[in-house]
């Protein structure tokens, strides 16, 4: 399997960056896990969690953004102020346009909402992250 980067972005509590630091962690014992939570809450819980790297803030995820192969996180990340303030208009540019592939968890909060997906419980939203990332690395 190939060496690969991947990134996971959360804030609030990092209750979901923490499950899938968790999920992906052993589907790809190979792949590098840094997590990036927009506060040291939410980076302590997917440190606590097994990822490799950890940081916190805003240029942290710029950086990040700028060195990962696959970035995963939920929608919320490539919007500008969404989780209640936490993701900076220059997070959102940064995980936008980044060169890494995206794997976006639709949660909806927020006020953002995405047509079409129905409201799946959070563990059934991260297996499906891991099935896409699977698609995207094998």
């Amino acid at each position: 399997m190939l060496f690969i980067k991947i990134l996971i972005i959360d804030g609030q509590g990092g209750g979901l960056g923490k499950q899938l630091v968790l999920a992906i962690k052993p589907a790809f014992p190979c792949a590098e896990i840094t997590a990036i939570g927009t506060n040291s809450v939410a980076t302590n819980a997917m440190l606590k969690a097994g990822a490799d790297n950890a940081a916190t803030g805003e240029n942290a995820v710029v950086v990040g953004c700028r060195q990962a192969d696959i970035i995963v996180g939920p929608i919320g990340i490539v919007i500008a102020d969404s989780l209640f303030g936490e993701i900076t208009p220059r997070m959102a540019v940064a995980a936008g346009q980044s060169n890494a592939k995206r794997v976006l968890i639709p949660v909806s909060h927020c006020n953002t909402f995405v047509a079409g997906v129905p409201g799946l419980p959070v563990n059934r939203l991260v297996q499906d992250a891991v099935e896409q990332l699977k698609g995207m690395i094998n």
